[in-house]
C-alpha cells in the first residue's frame, strides 16, 4: 500500500471537516496546519444558534439554484469553512501556516476541484498570516497559492 503525501493527508482531512457542512448547495472544509501540526479545522454553516439551512430545506440566501455557487457571498448567512478556521485558531499559531481547502458537491458528492476562497475570505485569510492556500487541482495534483499573490483588487472600488 503507497503512503499519502502530506498534501493528499490534509486535504482527505479537509473532505473530512467539509461533510460537517450546514450548506445545501456545496460542502467546504479548511485545515490549517503548520509545523506538520493541525492548528484549526472549520466547515462552512450557519452561525452559533441560527438556523442551518440544512435543517430549513432550503438555501435563506435566495440565490437562484443555478446561479453560480462564487457569487453573490454577502447574501449568504454561512459562515465559510475558512473564517471558521480562522475564528478558531490564535493568529501567532496562524503566522507561516498553510491552509488546505477541499470542496464537495452536496448534489453529486462529487469533489471540486480548483475551489477558491472568496474575495472576503481573501482578506481574512492574508490577515491571519497564512502562508500558502493548498488546494486540489485534479485527483493526483495539488495546487500551492502563495498568499502574498492573492490579488484582492478585483471587486474592490473605493478605499475604506
Amino acid at each position: 500500500m503507497e503512503r499519502l503525501t502530506k498534501s493528499q493527508y490534509y486535504i482527505d482531512i479537509a473532505r473530512s471537516v467539509a461533510m460537517r457542512s450546514t450548506c445545501i448547495r456545496r460542502r467546504v472544509g479548511a485545515v490549517i496546519v503548520k509545523n506538520d501540526q493541525i492548528i484549526s479545522t472549520g466547515y462552512n454553516g450557519a452561525p452559533r444558534r441560527a438556523v442551518n439551512c440544512t435543517d430549513l430545506g432550503y438555501c435563506v440566501c435566495g440565490r437562484d439554484e443555478n446561479a453560480p455557487f462564487d457569487e453573490n457571498h454577502e447574501s449568504c448567512r454561512a459562515v465559510h469553512a475558512e473564517m471558521n478556521a480562522i475564528i478558531h485558531a490564535s493568529r501567532l499559531d496562524m503566522v507561516g501556516s498553510d491552509m488546505y481547502l477541499a470542496g464537495i458537491e452536496v448534489e453529486s458528492g462529487r469533489p471540486v476541484d480548483e475551489i477558491a476562497p472568496c474575495l472576503l475570505c481573501k482578506r481574512v485569510i492574508m490577515n491571519a498570516g497564512i502562508a500558502r492556500i493548498i488546494i486540489r487541482a485534479t485527483e493526483e495534483r495539488f495546487k500551492y497559492i502563495d498568499v502574498d499573490d492573492l490579488s484582492i483588487e478585483e471587486r474592490i472600488s473605493a478605499p475604506l
